[in-house]
């Protein structure tokens, strides 16, 4: 069944399954294969605050879409194109805030399992939303979404 991305950019919501499937993952590869006990304590404190920055992301950036009053379903049409707030540091900060809560339980708990998974999350929805998230903001907002995606990187823009 083919998209029209003017409409919605994906039929299927696959970033909250990829998050979902890879934390399962992690956690079932964890109980099988344990990795604890092998970082030291200052890295699994590094952990805790990926953690605390991954969660910030993601509740920063669905309060600012929230105030917008845009969808932030990731199967459903943008009303807006939002690029305040997290959005000025990355075109995407829900998915790099799950990123980063991933990459922090994987350290904070010295699960070890959640740290490639994490990053295939990352990659996988990178290819099966981001992209076609961007096609959809491309045909329903043109030369404002060509502007915003000229200085704002896809993934983060590190201020230093």
């Amino acid at each position: 069944m083919a998209i029209d991305f003017n409409t919605r950019p994906n039929w299927i919501p696959w970033p909250p399954i990829l998050l979902i499937a890879a934390g399962g993952a992690a956690y079932l590869l964890q109980r099988g294969f344990p990795t604890s006990g092998l970082l030291p304590d200052w890295l699994m404190s590094f952990g805790e605050a990926v953690l605390a920055l991954g969660l910030a992301f993601d509740f920063w950036a669905m309060g600012v879409m929230f105030l917008a009053r845009t969808n932030i379903l990731p199967n459903r049409g943008a009303g807006r194109l939002v690029t305040r707030g997290p959005f000025t540091l990355t075109r995407n900060p829900i998915y790099l805030g799950n990123t980063l809560l991933l990459i922090g339980i994987g350290l904070a708990f010295s699960a070890l399992w959640f740290l490639p998974l994490a990053l295939l999350a990352a990659f996988l929805v990178d290819r099966l939303a981001i992209r076609r998230e961007e096609a959809h903001l491309a045909l329903r907002f043109g030369a404002e979404w060509e502007a915003y995606a000229a200085k704002t990187p896809r993934w983060l823009r590190l201020p230093f």
